[in-house]
């Protein structure tokens, strides 16, 4: 009894040292999706500051593929000590939870948030030929010629395929969905005029923007970003209740010590405050830097998903 009493008492003065030392090696840093992408760009600018501010090692682990499912998944089932985080946007819990019956994960059971990162805008893009140089232009057509103008995505039940089904059902119009392997395939498809139209994030539309072979008509935010400062909202268009963002988070496994918690969101928030960091991420991805805490982190997760969950209904997508 003595040497079981004995025990106890060592583990729990051991946790918070512990705690205190925390990192004592590598950070694990799982993505869902390959390197480049507005995810893995989002979580490199961080991690490398964060390393060059407080020495810490990050290690960034890409997992694509199944819909997120592999780097969301492996960060669900980890150990809950701080040294395997998870990297993610809008599509992992506010939305594929939405459109699969068996997604090995859930956002309430599994994760923590630690803190968002960064806000981003989508654009409406459309050919640089195109007839239509404004949203209301186009919105015109759309209703006058109903499905006859497509769009593509990156996939179905993408956060741009779900953000695109949210603008034309406000804006009260119909356009034929054409699902592509990617967000930047849909944009090159634009650019070609393979399609009419697509919704799509900064990083993959502004070499072509460059090039002059496509045109921005508006984002998907209720209210223009400061990071896009040329292009219309929503509202100023016209379009009423449609608030469509790509927000990037950090998020740690459901266990994970708080003080642990606590260290990395203090480093995270300090990192994101430098003038470098916001430049950066306003000139890669178009984004805003974040830096809300776990509460307020996850009543925008719960928001999101209750807005998509209505887009789903609308559209009639069903879960796969």
């Amino acid at each position: 009894m003595r040497i079981l009493t004995s025990t106890l008492i060592a583990a729990v003065i051991a946790l918070p040292v512990q705690a205190a030392d925390y990192p004592t090696k590598p950070v694990r840093v799982l993505v869902p999706y390959a390197p480049g992408g507005v995810v893995d760009t989002s979580t490199r600018i961080l991690t490398n500051k964060m390393a060059e501010m407080t020495g810490w090692i990050f290690v960034v682990d890409n997992r694509p593929g199944a819909s997120g499912f592999i780097a969301t998944g492996t960060a669900a089932k980890a150990s809950p000590d701080g040294y395997t985080l998870l990297s993610a946007h809008t599509g992992e819990f506010a939305v594929t939870p939405l459109l699969f019956k068996n997604t090995p994960y859930d956002f309430d059971r599994d994760f923590v948030p630690i803190v968002m990162v960064s806000d981003a805008p989508m654009l409406v893009v459309v050919n640089a030929k195109s007839p239509y140089n404004s949203l209301k232009d186009f919105i015109a057509a759309a209703k006058a010629k109903p499905g006859s103008i497509s769009f593509g995505s990156p996939g179905t039940g993408s956060v741009n395929h779900m953000a695109t089904e949210w603008f034309t059902s406000a804006a009260g119009i119909k356009t034929l969905h054409v699902p592509y392997k990617g967000g930047a395939p849909a944009v090159t498809a634009v650019a070609a005029n393979e399609v009419g139209y697509t919704v799509a994030g900064l990083p993959g539309v502004l070499p072509h923007l460059q090039a002059n072979r496509v045109k921005v008509l508006g984002i998907t935010m209720a209210k223009r970003s400061p990071q896009t400062p040329d292009f219309p909202s929503m509202e100023e268009s016209g379009v009423k209740g449609v608030d469509a963002s790509i927000w990037v988070g950090l998020f740690a496994p459901k266990g994970t010590p708080k003080d642990v918690l606590g260290k990395i969101h203090a480093a995270s928030v300090n990192a994101l405050k430098q003038d470098d960091v916001k430049k950066r991420y306003a000139t890669v991805g178009g984004a805003e830097v974040s830096g809300l805490g776990s509460a307020e982190f996850t009543k925008r997760v719960r928001a999101d998903a209750a807005r998509y969950k209505k887009v789903a209904a609308q559209v009639g997508l069903q879960q796969q």
